[in-house]
């Protein structure tokens, strides 16, 4: 073989190496472009996949107030029972609700969550009736009256109804000062459920 042969043959080489590398190169670059582009993609089928909840909520003014509480130890016939004693929080909020939909929205239900230690607590929020009982009962809780919240309602699109909400806990104070969390859920028919934090502090009375 000849010098020139052989220098040719180098060069041959060279080149296909040289190919080689700018053919790695080109193609790590477009897996990483379509890497990007999937995961693009994928960001916006998630966000344009969520939906706003149905309503729109606002809770205001919780305030909770601590009370001990004793039973009767005799029932309605005059007969002795055993009594009970234990200690009870109330807890009072104002709360606004919107329909952000097209369609009327059926609430029947709706909830205070208290997270402790040892998990959540739910309590159901007083219907008008045990809202007006509450306060005929126990004077001294005149303050927190005012109008209460419909327990069954209907929104229409784009209304908007206020009202007042009560809830209660059996748990002491300490246990009160030591959640870990306090959220709302509000359950209309056929919907997802709306959950929403306080605004604001919750102010202890």
């Amino acid at each position: 073989m000849s010098l020139l042969q052989q220098n040719s043959q180098e060069q041959d080489d060279a080149a296909r190496g040289e190919s080689f590398t700018k053919g790695s190169s080109n193609a790590l670059v477009a897996s990483v472009i379509a890497a990007v582009l999937v995961s693009v993609a994928i960001f916006l089928y998630v966000k344009l996949g969520e939906k706003p909840p149905v309503a729109a909520a606002e809770i205001s003014n919780v305030q909770a107030h601590f009370m001990h509480r004793e039973t009767s130890a005799f029932d309605a016939a005059g007969a002795a029972m055993p009594q009970e004693k234990f200690d009870q929080v109330l807890v009072f909020a104002h709360v606004k609700l919107h329909n952000q939909t097209r369609n009327p929205l059926f609430l029947h239900q709706a909830m205070m969550n208290v997270t402790l230690d040892d998990g959540i607590h739910t309590s159901y929020i007083a219907t008008p009736t045990d809202y007006d009982r509450a306060f005929k009962g126990y004077p001294e809780l005149a303050q927190f009256r005012g109008n209460p919240l419909a327990s069954e309602l209907t929104l229409e699109p784009g209304q908007t109804v206020e009202g007042e909400i009560l809830s209660s806990f059996r748990l002491t104070k300490e246990q009160w000062e030591a959640r870990k969390g306090l959220d709302f859920t509000f359950g209309f028919r056929y919907q997802p459920l709306v959950k929403v934090q306080a605004a604001g502090p919750v102010v202890d009375k």
